[in-house]
């Protein structure tokens, strides 16, 4: 049985944590008495206890995130009921910051803030020194602190985490790599922002590392640099190193500063097969009022010719970023800034709702917007002077939506239609977006079918276009998922030849891509963070 156990609850098994593989890496002479326990959020907080009590670990170290927060304090209140002589030790950003009344640290027996690949083994050490019957017996050393702040690691210093995937994370899981840590710029919102100065792993043994990484077969890398093009040798070194070993399959995904991208960069990237790359960009807002307030620098003229380029040029799957509900953004100003990004060509949109993401310096503007966010977990925003409850909602679901429609790219023939003559994308999805929550009262469960039938039905009836034409750009939506057979309520309405379209396959692409993208973008910071 190990007297170490790193466990964290994930938002999927696909996403393998990054965080404890760096710590069980750097446990040192520890390594081989410690051992990595992952679940699920929708696992039972009962489940997990009594998986981790089989276990019978000393010490057990929690990865506490935004999106984990409320199961895990579940799971350490369990935990202390049934074991309270096991030593509880947190990590991860949703405790690294504002912890002094959050109950689960209360709970546990420590926490570490911070970087902890190096500390959580230093702290280790000191606990199982102490007699195992009891951590205070007369002439034993003192007790490590509650609250313990881990200074910023070298990262030479630090051991690379790759050789700990096993086999089975890397034909089933995402695998994620880093060869910096940081972020040079201040965005109120971010987490990034708190890590100052940017710091990069030696060159050499990260490429070697992911190079045993390649031997084993994996084919899939998600990089989570936070500003992976901002130092050009090192972006030309990773590309041109994967260039060099390129094999059908490989999949990278990076997440790039929007308006950085040197002919350097370019030209590697135009020689990546399409659909290999994808790259994440963050946009946020195109509103100059709301980037000043916030402390966001964007160049937009130069975001937008980068946009292009990578439309136009490349074949680079571009996903690309924005926030709903920053400081003075309204619904009008929002909207502007979503049709302006989609004229730019990116094939995802993704729209997201502000968090306040604890200890982030986005606060200091509550009081003059009245910014209203959630009290739980992902702390959303509610509403703010400018954006009411009401219009923070419905920008809720057409985010959601739009991920059913767009950006799971199944409406790729139909979805222009919803804006056809009209002037404004955003406002025309936006009214389908109220339309289909009227309809529906639903956000989730909408079969693929189901949903198919509704935008027919809005866009022959609420927008008064030809049912032939609908259905002529439905079918080519069902050929490109592989449909045999139009469904019988579009069979009628579909011009001739189109009711028996050609089998074809849905692209492994596309399936790659969703397991990328399909959990939360987890905050930088903390000491087992899944970057």
């Amino acid at each position: 049985m190990p007297d170490i156990v790193l466990a964290t609850l994930n938002a999927k098994y696909a996403h393998a944590s990054f965080g404890l593989r760096y710590l069980l890496a750097n446990l040192g002479p520890l390594r081989s008495r410690a051992a990595i326990a992952e679940f699920e959020i929708k696992q039972t907080p009962l489940e997990i206890a009594e998986s981790l009590l089989a276990l019978s670990p000393r010490i057990l170290g929690l990865g506490v995130y935004i999106w984990n927060a409320r199961p895990t304090l579940d799971l350490v209140a369990l935990l202390k009921r049934l074991h309270p002589r096991l030593r509880i030790v947190l990590g991860g950003p949703e405790v690294s910051h504002e912890w002094e009344d959050q109950e689960i640290v209360r709970l546990a027996d420590h926490t570490l803030t911070g970087e902890a690949d190096l500390a959580f083994r230093e702290l280790c050490l000191q606990l199982l020194s102490e007699p195992s019957e009891h951590a205070a017996e007369p002439g034993a050393t003192s007790a490590p602190p509650r609250i313990l702040h881990a200074p910023l690691p070298a990262l030479d210093q630090v051991q690379l985490p790759y050789d700990e995937y096993t086999d089975a994370d890397l034909a089933h899981r995402v695998i994620y790599v880093e060869a910096s840590r940081g972020c040079p710029f201040t965005c109120e919102f971010c987490l990034s922002s708190l890590d100052l100065p940017v710091r990069a792993f030696p060159l050499e043994p990260f490429l070697a590392a992911l190079d045993r990484l390649l031997q084993r077969g994996a084919r899939q890398f998600k990089f989570v640099d936070r500003t992976f093009n901002l130092n050009l040798p090192t972006g030309q070194a990773i590309l041109q190193f994967f260039l060099d070993r390129w094999r059908d399959g490989l999949f990278l995904h990076f997440e790039m500063i929007p308006d950085r991208l040197p002919d350097g960069l370019r030209d590697l990237i135009r020689r990546f097969p399409a659909g290999a790359l994808q790259f994440e960009i963050g946009i946020q807002s195109f509103n100059p009022d709301v980037c000043t307030r916030i402390r966001r620098r964007q160049d937009v003229p130069r975001t937008e010719a980068n946009l292009r380029f990578l439309a136009q040029e490349t074949g680079v799957h571009v996903h690309a970023d924005l926030i709903a509900g920053l400081p003075g953004e309204t619904l009008s100003s929002f909207g502007e800034g979503f049709d302006r990004l989609l004229r730019a060509g990116p094939q995802e949109i993704q729209v997201g709702i502000l968090k306040r993401l604890r200890g982030t310096p986005i606060t200091r503007h509550d009081d003059e917007w009245s910014m209203r966010y959630s009290p739980v977990p992902p702390y959303d925003i509610l509403e703010h002077r400018e954006l009411p409850f009401a219009e923070v909602q419905r920008l809720r679901r057409f985010a959601r939506y739009w991920d059913l429609v767009a950006n799971s790219g199944r409406f790729k023939a139909t979805l222009p239609l919803v804006w056809t003559h009209r002037a404004s994308p955003f406002q025309s999805f936006l009214e389908f977006s109220d339309w289909l929550f009227m309809t529906t009262h639903q956000t989730h469960a909408i079969a693929l079918d189901r949903l198919a039938q509704l935008l027919f039905r809005w866009l022959t009836e609420a927008r008064s276009l030809s049912p032939s034409a609908v259905a002529e750009a439905l079918a080519a939506d069902s050929r490109s998922q592989g449909v045999r057979d139009l469904p019988p309520w579009l069979a009628p309405h579909a011009p001739p030849g189109t009711g028996a379209p050609r089998k074809s396959a849905v692209s492994s692409h596309a399936r790659r891509q969703a397991r990328h993208l399909a959990a939360p973008s987890p905050p930088s910071s903390g000491p087992t963070p899944e970057r």
